[in-house]
């Protein structure tokens, strides 16, 4: 286990999660995941999230606003079916939150289509581990749609495709200030 300093600390108090997806099943996928770590590390930190669905990163002032959340984020989580390769809006995001010095120790990708076509959940699986890697940062990839397939419970040890040099989570918030008052959750359909 990796350790935090204090000046990560004094930085960042609250654990702040950006989410991008592309529907609203990817959504509410992405929001199981984000429901699991506030269950499972909320008693240690205060969480907060953002919410941008991919179709509005397509749109030059949103996605300006959606780079600065992630790239003071701890972790982004991108939701997608994987039955085609990340899309050029997203890709341009996330290019615009990379060019930017981000906070993030961990990206996360979430597949929830069948492994019918797993040439394109690859190439963006691919794709998204490259992100990590440039920024620096962990990244985790879970597949689900498939009989056998783990659930939420068991993402952050699938997939490990990128080890680097970050905090880790639980280290993350149990430093900072707990906080019983999560914030809503709500999904920009």
């Amino acid at each position: 286990m990796l350790q935090l300093t204090s000046s990560d600390l004094e930085a960042n108090p609250t654990f702040n999660v950006v989410i991008a997806y592309e529907d609203f099943a990817t959504g509410k996928h992405a929001k199981k995941t984000y429901d699991y770590l506030v269950a499972n590390l909320g008693h240690d930190c205060q969480f907060c999230n953002q919410m941008w669905k991919f179709e509005v990163l397509g749109i030059s002032k949103l996605r300006e606003m959606a780079a600065k959340d992630a790239a003071m984020a701890d972790v982004i989580i991108i939701s997608t079916h994987g039955n085609t390769d990340v899309s050029a809006e997203v890709k341009v995001w996330i290019e615009s939150w990379l060019s930017q010095k981000t906070e993030a120790i961990a990206l996360v990708a979430l597949f929830d289509s069948p492994q019918e076509n797993p040439t394109q959940t690859q190439a963006a699986c691919n794709y998204l581990a490259s992100v990590a890697k440039r920024a620096n940062m962990e990244f985790f990839a879970q597949r689900q749609g498939s009989a056998g397939m783990p659930g939420v419970e068991d993402l952050f040890g699938l997939d490990r495709a990128v080890h680097v040099k970050a905090p880790a989570i639980a280290t993350h918030c149990a430093a900072a200030s707990p906080d019983l008052n999560f914030p809503r959750w709500g999904i920009n359909e």
